[in-house]
């Protein structure tokens, strides 16, 4: 066999879903021994293009080439068979089952006997998850877990599949930089031994540091192949999007350089759940956006639940405009001016069965509603057309469900249910998670924008640069308690990982 020969070669391939072009004669080519970054926007035709190579979605025209052979994918089963594994960005696993089950789902949903080496499947699945650095439980059920173990889980999954594919769709996006870094190594590894890899991810620092070669999809177009080493990140941001983003992150307000904006909106003081945050103190200035950096189970979301009701705080207290709240539930928050974005945007954030109007006003039924309280559906088309055009939301109309826009539109969505509140502060818990380069970018300046209309604006988030980039200070969390506080000017990734794994404190001692 010819060894320069590409493992996968998709040549020409097209989709439609109705009179919706996904795929227009998409050329895509994997070697064998490299990590492949497929790049686009939400809606480009990446996550179509994967499910095709899956057997997923059949193609309608257009051939898959694999180890020089043409092959018709006949759907998942087939494609593992044929050395194909996916991972998908949506967790599916089936929560019920053990850690064990989960991994070898296949092994055991095809097994006969009336019994089951348990033991066996728990020490081969611990040996599949030391890969990963990690000791997960084997024998612990799935829906007990964290976010982050279960993206896990579903990794490890894919490991044991002997692939020569594998596909990896947004795999760190629910991980901690340590769990990432294991990730990664783990990836070079397979690279070593001849697996072509397929890795799909917005973050731009990973693509970087771990790709060899990029291909970008627009608009269901191939528009640019290429090696790593031979772009910019400029110019794979202005390939994805079609035009120059000008500034990435908007300008900070000066005034708020160092914290030093005398008026304070928001004080936390003490606060405590007396189980994952202890003792947290903090202060939020009009117009301020200030950012929650730290490792994944620090605290950071539980932190802002307790501020915002909808976790019981046992110690502490929390003032607005310098008058104490008392805030039982999230209901109470919202009714003094506090709201919350959850990090997870398909369970908390957006009704996907629901149309973006009713998305929209979903927190604020008083405000579309008749004196009488009968709905106006003009008073609610109304609100969302207005806060739509505001956030720059693009979609068939007010009238189309959540669930047919896109990553970035459906977090819009989220946003704008929030802002029909007339919040005095935002809680937002990873804004941009899982949405592409340019939809991040908007979101940044509609943050940015609200600051400057004097809202204070809190950002929850795991990526460094967004921290770093969008945030006048950030507070730094470390098991539960706040680990440091640092300006503006002194932000370094370096600095926070310190702050976040308590290595400063360490050489400090």
């Amino acid at each position: 066999m010819d060894q320069a020969a590409p493992l996968l070669e998709l040549r020409g391939i097209s989709k439609h879903f109705g009179a919706s072009r996904a795929l227009a004669g998409v050329h895509f080519s994997l070697r064998r021994g490299e990590i492949h970054a497929l790049c686009g926007e939400n809606g480009a035709g990446k996550s179509t293009l994967m499910k095709i190579i899956d057997g997923i979605h059949q193609p309608d025209g257009g051939d898959i080439v694999l180890d020089g052979e043409k092959v018709v994918i006949a759907g998942p089963a087939h494609a593992m068979r044929l050395g194909i594994g996916l991972v998908h960005q949506e967790i599916a696993l089936c929560g019920d089952a053990t850690v064990a089950e989960n991994i070898f789902m296949g092994e055991v949903s095809a097994s006969r006997r009336a019994w089951m080496d348990y033991a066996g499947l728990n020490d081969r699945a611990a040996r599949v998850l030391a890969r990963l650095a990690q000791d997960i439980p084997p024998d612990r059920r799935v829906d007990e877990l964290p976010l982050s173990s279960q993206q896990l889980v579903e990794i490890a999954k894919a490991l044991t599949l002997d692939c020569k594919v594998l596909i990896l769709d947004e795999p760190t996006a629910a991980l901690t930089e340590v769990e990432s870094a294991a990730l990664f190594r783990v990836l070079h590894d397979l690279k070593a031994q001849g697996i072509g890899i397929i890795y799909i991810s917005h973050r731009m620092a990973e693509i970087f540091a771990h790709c060899d070669r990029a291909t970008v999809l627009r608009d269901g177009r191939d528009v640019h192949c290429g090696d790593i080493d031979q772009l910019s990140p400029d110019a794979l941001v202005r390939a994805m999007v079609g035009r120059d983003l000008g500034h990435y992150y908007p300008p900070k307000c000066p005034a708020l350089a160092g914290g030093r904006a005398a008026e304070i909106l928001l004080e936390v003081d003490g606060l405590d759940d007396g189980a994952c945050v202890h003792g947290i103190s903090f202060a939020l200035r009009r117009g301020e956006v200030l950012g929650i950096a730290g490792l994944m189970g620090a605290g950071r979301t539980e932190l802002a639940e307790a501020v915002c009701g909808l976790r019981r705080a046992v110690r502490g207290s929390v003032r607005l405009n310098g008058r104490k709240l008392s805030i039982r539930s999230y209901g109470d928050a919202l009714q003094h001016g506090i709201a919350y974005l959850s990090e997870d945007r398909k369970a908390a954030g957006v009704f996907l069965e629901l149309s973006v109007a009713q998305n929209i006003s979903a927190m604020t039924p008083r405000r579309v509603s008749s004196r009488w309280g009968l709905l106006k559906a003009s008073a609610e088309r109304q609100l969302a057309q207005e806060l739509g055009r505001r956030l720059n939301l693009k979609s068939d109309g007010v009238a189309c469900e959540a669930a047919s826009l896109s990553g970035g539109n459906q977090q819009k969505v989220a946003i704008a249910k929030l802002l029909a509140t007339n919040p005095a502060v935002l809680l937002m818990d990873e804004p941009t998670r899982g949405v592409d380069v340019g939809a991040k970018s908007e979101i940044h300046h509609i943050l940015r924008d609200l600051a400057g209309q004097g809202v204070g604006v809190v950002v929850i988030s795991s990526e460094l640069p967004e921290i770093i980039g969008l945030c006048d200070r950030a507070l730094v969390i470390r098991e539960g308690r706040l680990a440091g506080e640092v300006a503006s000017e002194d932000m370094t990734e370096e600095g926070l990982l310190r702050l976040a794994s308590g290595l400063a404190v360490e050489e400090m001692q």
